[in-house]
């Protein structure tokens, strides 16, 4: 009922850039210009948590990025999930092709045939949270996301077979280490999901920010839980201190493999893996 209303009222009320608040219009061609503008790239916060896999972002989380986020988010600005869909899409993308080669290696092939479709995993928001927005974001901007892909030649799906567990406290105002607490054993996957995801080709976890990564390393574990044992691309630092991609140390079956994208991380998360 309120995405009905809401897409309503969008027609008989003037509308506010979500952006910068230019008036008649949901997002005016500067707003919309900071989704598209930046070069989708790896992110790495600083530190990562243990387990986090290998992310890729689309934008840095500032000014009108933030504000369309938050607009989408918190104020149910639903027509913003296309726009937001279309970056997340652009950063599952960068992922796709990390290194000059289609990432996967053996992922979603059998005897040398095409690689599997890309499968985008939302990370869940908390149900308080999903009822009182009366959505659930990140979810809705995966669906934009996958459609994005599929337009674009790549074929995708969503499967949103993860979920809270156990309530977890609000994360803001909470530091590194308190959010993995937090978090840390919070998801699980799905009655029936594990079977779902077996086998499946690649998986992209998804959410529309990363700030610390426990919400992703958390999601990354609650995977590898459920399907045993699961190739996981995940940040290492090397003796330099530099970021760079190494296999998980869980196993490795035939067919799953997983990264992350994000719409948008911090602009410090962007400088760290330009080093």
């Amino acid at each position: 009922m309120r995405g009905w209303w809401q897409d309503l009222s969008d027609l008989v009320l003037p509308a506010e850039c979500a952006g910068c608040g230019r008036s008649r219009t949901t997002l005016c061609t500067r707003c919309s210009a900071a989704l598209r503008g930046a070069v989708p790239s790896r992110v790495r916060p600083r530190p990562a948590p243990p387990g986090m896999p290998v992310v890729f972002g689309a934008v840095p989380y500032r000014n009108a990025v933030r504000a369309v986020l938050l607009a989408h988010k918190e104020r149910g600005a639903l027509g913003l999930a296309r726009p937001l869909g279309a970056a997340l899409a652009g950063a599952v993308q960068a992922g796709l092709v990390d290194g000059g080669a289609e990432w996967g290696g053996g992922a979603g092939r059998a005897s040398g045939g095409p690689l599997g479709p890309v499968t985008l995993v939302p990370v869940p928001s908390a149900p308080r949270a999903v009822r009182a927005r009366g959505h659930d974001p990140t979810r809705r901007i995966a669906y934009a996301a996958a459609a994005e892909l599929r337009r674009a030649g790549v074929p995708a799906r969503v499967l949103a077979v993860l979920r809270q567990r156990r309530a977890v406290a609000d994360q803001s105002g909470l530091d590194a280490r308190q959010r993995l607490v937090n978090v840390t054993g919070a998801l699980e996957v799905v009655g029936g999901g594990s079977g779902l995801l077996t086998g499946i080709g690649r998986i992209v976890l998804v959410d529309d920010l990363i700030t610390t990564g426990a919400s992703l390393a958390e999601a990354a574990r609650a995977i590898a839980a459920a399907t045993g044992y699961v190739k996981i691309d995940r940040e290492r630092e090397t003796d330099r201190g530099r970021s760079e991609a190494g296999p998980g140390k869980a196993g490795e079956i035939a067919g799953i493999a997983f990264r992350a994208a994000v719409v948008a991380a911090s602009p410090e998360s962007f400088e760290i893996n330009r080093n």
